[in-house]
């Protein structure tokens, strides 16, 4: 199983707040705090991290049927950090691993529980207005879309 998130940080510095108290002591574990205040640009990990956390949770909820908004559930920790960085995110003990990749418009995640199929998974990006309207025509695994971005993966 697959899973992928994308924001849009554009429209994530304007529409979210997530400096104002308590916002990220609902969201994120120490360990993942800690990440977020001791980085380059926290707002960047900020989203590197609910990106991780959403593309895994996409994994989880089709695999358990299990709908839950639990976002501390989902402990996150990377593992290399560069134009892509590699993550790990477990949830209730079970490991999902993690692809993302940052440029100056968006943040893309991709998930998958067996490491090595993250170098097989094919994206596909696209910016409003270029959306096809048939994306679902093309079967993808996992879709998501933010703000002017579409993510598909297959």
């Amino acid at each position: 199983m697959l899973g992928n998130d994308i924001v849009d940080l554009n429209l994530a510095k304007i529409q979210s707040n997530w400096q104002r108290k308590g916002y990220l002591d609902k969201i994120f574990n120490a360990n993942e705090k800690l990440l977020i205040f001791s980085a380059e640009n926290p707002d960047r990990m900020v989203w590197l991290l609910w990106s991780m956390k959403e593309a895994a949770y996409k994994i989880h909820n089709r695999k358990t049927g299990i709908r839950e908004y639990a976002p501390k559930k989902l402990a996150c920790s990377l593992l290399l950090e560069a134009d892509l960085t590699l993550g790990i995110v477990n949830i209730d003990e079970v490991l999902y691993f993690t692809k993302s990749s940052i440029n100056s418009a968006y943040l893309h995640t991709i998930s998958s529980s067996i490491q090595h199929q993250l170098d097989e998974i094919k994206i596909s990006i696209y910016e409003f207005p270029y959306h096809p309207l048939n994306f679902k025509d093309t079967k993808p695994v996992c879709v998501s879309h933010h703000g002017k971005y579409l993510a598909l993966i297959y």
